[in-house]
């Protein structure tokens, strides 16, 4: 008898899911086509945008709108600092910093079947969060820069984002600041063409708890390096809080996972050894790294 109710519980709360879904779905249908949607660069042309005019990059995702909308994301508590942050960048209009969306407000055929999915079932649901904290007399750059590949249906164009993108760090003492085991660049040549790298180690969930020490790391680094941030939703928040101090910071989120999976022709996300990668398996059995050249590297730890 108790498994029966459990079944028809279970059974209960999958309808209640689904007609929600289908509600969502239908406000959707109406709205999409009668507001007008942020307008969004290419990936090629948000590139080109950032190597030209040698711009701080903010990147908004799906999880930062759900935090700016203040509700919680797996590895990150939608406290109300972060989320009047988030909405500040999202509105912002500094010429030195380019905020980026996803390119997916308009047709998704350019998605693999399953991220097309997925994000029109995001946006039925949050499309007009996405609405209301952005501009509708501002181009934003295109958030899929650090995910050129897994995504998309058009992978042999991933090689040429990647050369590109190598580009915006060509040259550039640079300093990493990332979760503590995502090891941006650690076996495999992403970062070569950097002149130096120094690194500054946060939290692997939570960063925003440590985000202003995280911040007066920063600000111990000459201003002519470049920061590359890896961080999550704080990541996010930082390029704007550094612009006033002089520090040129680029959001790039999940490219070390990208290339990996494109070095290896993966067409589904799997795990990278000694890699933390949150959408396959979160890091489970990740331990220390004890390269010494990755060792060498790190500058501080805030964790």
């Amino acid at each position: 008898m108790k498994k029966l109710l459990v079944a028809l519980w279970n059974k209960f709360f999958d309808l209640i899911i689904k007609l929600k879904e289908a509600y969502w779905r239908i406000f959707d249908f109406f709205y999409r086509n009668l507001t007008t949607p942020p307008n969004v660069m290419t990936n090629s042309d948000t590139i080109d945008y950032i190597i030209k005019n040698r711009c701080s990059v903010s990147r908004c995702g799906d999880g930062e709108i759900r935090l700016a909308a203040g509700i919680d994301i797996s590895f990150q508590h939608a406290v109300q600092p972060l989320v009047s942050k988030l909405r500040k960048v999202l509105s912002c209009d500094e010429k030195q910093l380019l905020v980026c969306l996803p390119d997916a407000f308009g047709e998704l055929d350019h998605f693999v079947d399953r991220d097309g999915q997925y994000w029109k079932k995001h946006l039925a649901k949050y499309r007009r969060r996405w609405y209301k904290y952005t501009r509708k007399d501002k181009i934003y750059g295109n958030a899929f820069i650090s995910r050129v590949y897994m995504c998309f249906n058009e992978k042999d164009k991933a090689r040429a984002y990647f050369d590109s993108l190598k580009k915006i760090w060509d040259g550039e003492d640079i300093v990493i600041v990332e979760g503590e085991k995502s090891r941006l660049g650690i076996g495999n040549d992403l970062f070569d063409n950097a002149r130096t790298i120094r690194r500054i180690l946060g939290p692997i969930a939570q960063a925003f708890s440590q985000y202003d020490n995280l911040l007066k790391e920063i600000r111990k680094t000459e201003k002519s390096s470049l920061i590359i941030l890896a961080l999550g939703p704080a990541a996010t928040i930082m390029p704007y809080d550094l612009l006033d101090d002089g520090y040129r910071a680029v959001d790039l989120g999940n490219i070390d996972t990208e290339y990996e999976w494109f070095l290896r022709g993966c067409t589904r996300k799997t795990p990278i050894k000694n890699k933390l990668v949150y959408e396959a398996g979160a890091g489970k059995g990740v331990g220390e790294l004890n390269d010494e050249v990755y060792q060498s590297q790190i500058i501080a730890k805030i964790t």
